[in-house]
């Protein structure tokens, strides 16, 4: 994610890197934060040793008002003492985290500008994992979760992918490991040349890296970089504390965004990610997560005879042409959808390109097409995104679109239900995990659809009276 507003010499870090929108990616493995406010233990090994050695490192005090420990879901951060709003709670130098510059020069040389700062510090990782108890970053590495903890969906079998075939999160990780192994395949060369370090490295660890990257890094003005300890904070949606930059003191920093009570877990906010996001990038989900949204697909059908004049109409107004592998022109169109809180028309509700295609898929006439064309000429540009002169063809245009989220919701609806019948006796508890993960994907995408459907039908059943009743 792009990182910010800028305010003087602070920047805010974003917790996402790539993907389709760019987006860095934590750390957590569960489905909810709810439980885990209250601290279980003192996490000893770190308090008594990791804490110290990164200070020691930076050669200032890192934070006095936090401590590491264990929840319920793992590794965690939590008051030391009590905290109140607007307190500097954590500071950690440039000089202590981890980026592609800290990329042996010789390794470096031998990478071409398309390896991107993901990869290359993915590869600096993996660097250090080989040089073990050698490693001056030893005490943070031995730290970062191993590939079993990880619950990405580019570790997800092909039969739990299955459980999220409904939504375009399947394809997207398809895409997303397609993604990684071009990137291994275009470094292996460089690795190959440096046997007495990257041995025997195999795409499962570069793939392993390249996650730990996605799952904890934050985008800078450097690039990307890991930030030791700052990366045990876990996240909430709901938090107003983000990771600063400051460029003049040269380090990271958290301000608290409310008071903490001692022990209790201190939080911040990755991002504004739905849980589509969160799991592809992060490996977890929130059961409640008002970020989430849909992407939906429609297509002017092959047996329309319009087909072709209407794909040159979008062509020219909004839609790059589309092609797939055999040269043939794609009929899709993509639209994000996100949960519409008004059904009573105060808000616009869905995208107005959405209702824009509509209303160019339902029109039946080669003068209807002429005629939104020069009503875009007259005005913006930007075509249909008025409501049709015609009543009838505007409810028709919203009819089609409700006919659509019906239909999704059907299949949303039969995919939760077929969890259910989702059984394994071996690893039961990562099954059990995932599922769970799977399940709150798909509700909450059926509640973004189910949202939308009853925006539809309150606009078809309000505007038909007043749609009918205008003259001509």
């Amino acid at each position: 994610m792009l990182l910010g507003a800028r305010i003087t010499n602070l920047w805010c870090f974003q917790r996402p890197l790539c993907t389709k929108s760019p987006r860095l990616c934590a750390k957590l493995t569960f489905s909810s934060l709810s439980d885990s406010k209250v601290l279980h233990s003192i996490d000893a090994d770190c308090d008594d040793d990791f804490l110290p050695w990164l200070e020691r490192k930076a050669g200032v005090e890192i934070s006095s008002f936090l401590s590491i420990g264990k929840s319920a879901y793992g590794r965690s951060v939590f008051a030391s003492q009590k905290l109140r709003t607007g307190d500097c709670i954590l500071k950690v130098p440039f000089d202590v985290q981890l980026s592609q510059d800290n990329l042996r020069p010789k390794i470096k040389s031998l990478m071409g500008d398309e390896i991107g700062n993901v990869a290359k510090l993915a590869i600096v990782i993996l660097f250090e994992q080989k040089m073990g108890k050698d490693s001056e970053w030893a005490p943070y590495i031995s730290r970062l979760p191993q590939a079993g903890e990880m619950h990405n969906t580019i570790f997800w079998s092909e039969d739990e992918l299955d459980m999220i075939r409904q939504s375009s999160l399947f394809q997207e990780t398809v895409n997303k490991k397609a993604q990684i192994e071009m990137e291994f395949w275009a470094i292996k060369p460089a690795l190959e040349s440096f046997p007495e370090v990257f041995n025997h490295i195999k795409l499962k660890d570069f793939m392993c890296a390249y996650a730990l990257v996605e799952s904890r890094a934050w985008r800078s003005t450097k690039g990307v970089s890991l930030i030791p300890f700052a990366d045990f904070l876990n996240h909430d949606g709901l938090s107003e504390a983000i990771v600063l930059n400051d460029e003049d003191k040269q380090l990271s920093e958290v301000i608290a965004d409310r008071n903490y009570a001692p022990k209790e877990e201190v939080l911040i906010r990755y991002g504004n990610f739905s849980n589509a996001t969160l799991i592809l990038d992060f490996g977890f989900t929130l059961p409640y997560n008002r970020h989430d949204e849909v992407q939906i697909q429609i297509k002017i059908p092959d047996h329309d005879p319009l087909r072709e004049m209407k794909l040159e109409l979008l062509q020219r107004h909004c839609l790059p042409s589309i092609k797939d592998i055999n040269g043939f022109k794609s009929s899709k169109d993509s639209f994000t959808i996100k949960e519409v809180r008004s059904a009573g028309g105060k808000r616009k509700g869905l995208p107005i390109s959405l209702r824009a295609f509509a209303r160019v898929l339902c029109c039946s006439s080669p003068q209807e097409l002429c005629d939104l064309a020069v009503e875009a000429a007259n005005n913006d540009g930007r075509l249909a995104r008025r409501p049709l002169r015609n009543g009838s063809q505007e409810i028709l245009a919203h009819q089609l679109l409700l006919s659509q989220m019906t239909q999704l919701t059907e299949e949303y609806n039969a995919s939760i239900k077929s969890l259910d019948l989702v059984t394994s006796p071996s690893m039961c508890k990562r099954l059990s995990l995932r599922k769970q993960m799977a399940r709150d994907l798909l509700i909450g995408e059926l509640r973004v659809l189910e949202s939308a459907s009853a925006w539809l039908e309150n606009y078809c059943t309000t505007s038909a009276p007043t749609f009918y009743s205008c003259p001509g």
